[in-house]
């Protein structure tokens, strides 16, 4: 069919919206990213530009002087995010499967019981002592892969997914064939949540990736150190010694990298994440209609 005017027009102004508020959003990135390869002195002199004046180094260098640490902190990094990721929205959908089943006993019972505990919590003191001197868990790994895994508002948004997407006669299909509710879950209702699971799967990632202040509680060895919170310790330590620098009156305080290492870490911190957002891009827009539709 012939598209109208109106339809023309309409296509012209969604396209240029979109390609505003794309460029809006991708701006700052660039301006951040050109940043980072400029001087203190000439961030300082000149503020931010799209359009380098000098190039330098030095924040990067300033960062990895320590090329060894940085590496293993990506690796802790990865390994958390992969890994937390897998099994957090492996038992997550397995919860929801099982708060979805009409079937299953005291289902409304234990979803409030998940629900109750979003409205309260038992404070930071007990939280600690209880990883710490209870389960014993500190300057573990584990305590890192635990703190992000379960999220409750997850596990209730693929319970929708699951009560308003799958049909209760593909499971009872599935039981009259001969297979329990194990092997129902694993090879009939997991393959179909792909949609939520992206979604919801990328959030999480995003959790462990930027996850620091479980590392600042619980782990002092440094081979257990992840990657944020190692940048962390590198801008503190960075904006410590130029404040003791300016209080004895040194001069040379302003070529210390303070506001390029901010943009580098970033830059550091950001981007292998920024990278992952395409494959499941797909998946993204179809999970963020979840429970939109009913019936």
């Amino acid at each position: 069919m012939k598209k109208g005017k109106d339809v023309i027009a309409f296509n012209i102004i969604a396209f240029a919206v979109v390609g505003f508020v794309g460029l809006a959003c991708i701006l700052p990135f660039l301006m951040l990213l050109v940043g980072s390869f400029q001087s203190e002195s000439s961030i300082l002199t000149h503020g931010y530009s799209l359009i380098p004046r000098t190039l330098d180094w030095g924040a990067y260098s300033f960062i990895f002087r320590e090329p060894d640490k940085i590496i293993h902190s990506y690796l802790v990094t990865i390994f958390l995010t992969v890994a937390g990721t897998s099994i957090s929205i492996f038992f997550s959908s397995m919860t929801a499967y099982v708060l979805a089943r009409k079937d299953v006993k005291y289902r409304n019972g234990m979803a409030f019981y998940l629900f109750f505990t979003t409205l309260f919590s038992g404070g930071l003191v007990p939280y600690y002592l209880l990883m710490s001197n209870y389960l014993e868990l500190r300057n573990t790994m584990s305590i890192l892969l635990l703190n992000g895994m379960f999220n409750v508002l997850y596990i209730l948004i693929l319970r929708t997914y699951i009560a308003n997407s799958i049909p209760d006669s593909i499971s009872e299909s599935a039981k009259i064939d001969g297979a329990n509710d194990f092997a129902i879950f694993i090879r009939v209702v997991f393959p179909l949540l792909k949609p939520a699971l992206a979604s919801i799967g990328l959030f999480v990632a995003l959790g462990y990736w930027n996850d620091w202040y479980t590392a600042t509680l619980f782990i002092t060895k440094e081979n257990l150190f992840p990657l944020q919170y190692s940048l962390y310790r590198i801008l503190s330590s960075t904006t410590f010694a130029k404040q003791m620098l300016q209080n004895n009156g040194a001069v040379s305080a302003i070529e210390l990298p303070e506001q390029t290492v901010k943009l580098a870490l970033t830059v550091v911190a950001t981007g292998p994440i920024v990278f992952a957002y395409p494959f499941v891009q797909k998946y993204f827009v179809a999970g963020l209609t979840i429970g939109s539709v009913k019936g």
